[in-house]
């Protein structure tokens, strides 16, 4: 935590030894070794190093990958949308109505008048447009990409990182000037990042913001490397101490052993670690190094998080790094590999048995072949004794029930069931979707850890974002529509910026119960048809957008929220309770999956209801 203390190649080495050593004595293989166990068998390679004689066939029936599959879709199939607030800001429902006004009158080019004077109202204006602007980063930076690899690495080595960086040579399509001569470069980029190459400061703390320093370990070509060392002004003499290493061994996976010779790569170490000024204000330095030489000398990132954001699959106590579920299966896959494989050579034995030939008695080649004749020299006890089978011995016929028992019980205790897998057949759905709920919710711890990992990659967006952007426009994606906001991130360093995850629905209601709710609902009035097209699941009609202008115009131009409803708000003098959860539970109604379909003032029509006819409709709707 002090900058104080001078950072050398030397000190640097040694602080990747120590955490190098620290990580060689997890567990009884250690760390690096397990991990490369770990994902031999997710992928399949299950005999690695075993010497079975090149005739016997090698059976794999890879549960491990399909237990991880199917908690990997599980922990990450929710759609998921970042909230961005300020501490100290106030932000009510009369707040968010002026921030529409103020947004809108961004929209038209116009600084909306008196509106940009609140503090409040812009303050909460830029929060919003943060939140939507989110997504157009997560689309660029590709993080659903980012976040499949960082679930897979967290269930293969325990944990997962996802480190972001700024590149000057990012493009934006920006200018600083109306003339657009001074182009705006510069823009985050994520990368994904194995637990063999990220090393804690502190390992026993899990906390990574609270680390006093961050190691980060490559594999970088020589080349590249003094090409960036002689960019940041270093010598000619110490460029040419850049040299290949073979420090491959403490990389991840078995492939990274491989690394060809004339490669000519040289490992590489981004240490960071936070200091504070005498005023109290924090920020995140970092350096880069070889083992002799400096390639980037010490330079300020510019914010005050560090860059890195991880996610634990199973948490270890006092241990940065998580474990990983893979390692207690392995024992169970290798004991129903070796069944299915004894099994599998027993029914070929008795189908294809051995056979013994007299070569003192058959003189000729013996092929097999039905039909064949051997011709035999000798007495009748030669002829009978001449060829024979090996008889195989005596097979339990119910071995294979036990290793149907084994991998039946591996996948019940790992929270795999045949529902949760969709192995039952449909027969009562709503028994299929609670024993499926069920074994999901044992997840919904690893899922929160997956939610906490997602809003620390939007604060550390938010962090860059306001402290690197300066005045630069942000793109906003509206429906059809896409402008660019005003922004200066400068006028923002003095907020504490948050992020709330909002999760969208999961995979239980699909694209098929969406699209039969939608009918349902429009046989019974409850939206029109251009409310029905603009819910519909993108991608089921081709261009949907086409069809939506087209009926407006045919409707006179007139907006969806501006067609008649056809539903009536009932006159009573006290509203009446919403459709209950007694109710829901009765008739097997998702009214959440419901509301969403609807518009805001079809959903307020629809509350206002008294019960009776809530449940009468929503059944109907439902197909109840």
């Amino acid at each position: 935590m002090s900058d104080k203390q001078k950072v050398t190649p030397r000190s640097v080495w040694q602080e990747y030894e120590n955490g190098r050593r620290f990580k060689s004595g997890l567990g009884t293989l250690g760390l690096y070794e397990q991990n490369r166990r770990n994902e031999r068998f997710f992928v399949g390679d299950q005999w690695h190093g075993a010497k079975c004689g090149g005739e016997r066939p090698l059976v794999r029936h890879n549960v491990i990958k399909r237990i991880g599959d199917y908690k990997i879709a599980v922990v990450g199939s929710a759609p998921l949308s970042v909230s961005y607030s300020a501490e100290g800001v106030a932000n009510t429902a009369q707040l968010r109505e002026k921030v529409r006004m103020h947004r809108q009158a961004l929209f038209g080019g116009n600084s909306g008048d008196g509106a940009v004077a609140d503090r409040t109202v812009e303050v909460d204006t830029v929060m919003a447009a943060l939140s939507d602007y989110f997504r157009t980063t997560a689309e660029r930076v590709k993080f659903e990409d980012c976040k499949a690899q960082v679930l897979e690495d967290a269930y293969i080595g325990g944990t997962g990182y996802l480190y972001t960086y700024w590149d000057n040579g990012v493009e934006t399509g920006l200018y600083a000037d109306a003339a657009r001569t001074t182009p705006i470069c510069g823009d985050i980029l994520a990368q994904t990042l194995d637990v063999e190459n990220v090393y804690m400061g502190d390992p026993n703390n899990a906390d990574v913001q609270s680390q006093p320093y961050i190691l980060i370990v490559q594999r970088k070509s020589v080349r590249e490397l003094r090409q960036r060392a002689r960019h940041n002004g270093v010598r000619e003499d110490e460029l040419a101490q850049i040299t290949p290493d073979t420090e491959v061994s403490y990389m991840a996976g078995d492939r990274s052993q491989d690394e060809p010779i004339d490669s000519r790569k040289a490992t590489v170490i981004t240490r960071l670690w936070k200091c504070r000024d005498k005023h109290g204000n924090t920020t995140v330095k970092g350096v880069q190094m070889c083992r002799n030489v400096t390639v980037r000398k010490e330079w300020d990132l510019g914010i005050r998080l560090y860059p890195l954001a991880a996610f634990i699959w199973q948490r270890r106590k006092n241990c940065a790094y998580g474990e990983s579920e893979i390692t207690n299966l392995i024992p169970n896959q290798i004991a129903i590999n070796r069944m299915l494989t004894a099994s599998v050579w027993a029914v070929m034995m008795m189908g294809v048995p051995m056979t013994v030939v007299n070569g003192d008695v058959v003189t000729g080649e013996l092929t097999n072949d039905p039909g064949q004749v051997l011709r035999v020299y000798g007495t009748a006890e030669d002829v009978m004794s001449a060829v024979r089978y090996v008889e195989p011995p005596q097979f339990s016929p119910r071995f294979n029930e036990y290793i149907q028992s084994l991998i039946a019980n591996t996948l019940t205790q790992s929270g795999a069931n045949d529902a949760a897998l969709g192995d039952m057949r449909p027969e009562n759905t709503s028994a299929i979707i609670a024993v499926r709920e069920a074994a999901t919710m044992p997840m919904q711890t690893v899922q929160n850890r997956f939610y906490s990992f997602v809003e620390d990659v939007a604060r550390i967006w938010a962090e860059f974002w306001i402290a690197k952007y300066g005045k630069r426009s942000l793109k906003m994606e509206e429906e059809d529509d896409v402008w660019y906001m005003p922004f200066d991130g400068d006028r923002y360093r003095d907020l504490v910026v948050t992020a709330k995850i909002d999760v969208g629905a999961t995979g239980l209601w699909s694209e098929s119960q969406a699209i039969a709710t939608l009918d349902n609902l429009l046989a019974v009035g409850v939206i029109t048809p251009l409310q029905y097209l603009k819910r519909l699941p993108h991608g089921v009609v081709p261009n949907l957008e086409g069809l939506i202008r087209e009926m407006q115009e045919a409707q006179g131009g007139a907006m969806p929220h501006d067609d008649v409803e056809t539903m009536a708000i009932p006159q009573s003098a006290t509203p009446p309770e919403p459709f209950t959860q007694e109710g829901q539970e009765e008739y097997g109604v998702d009214m959440g999956g419901v509301l969403e379909m609807l518009s805001p003032e079809n959903r307020e029509l629809l509350t206002q209801m008294p019960r009776e006819q809530q449940e009468a409709l929503i059944r109907k709707a439902m197909g109840a």
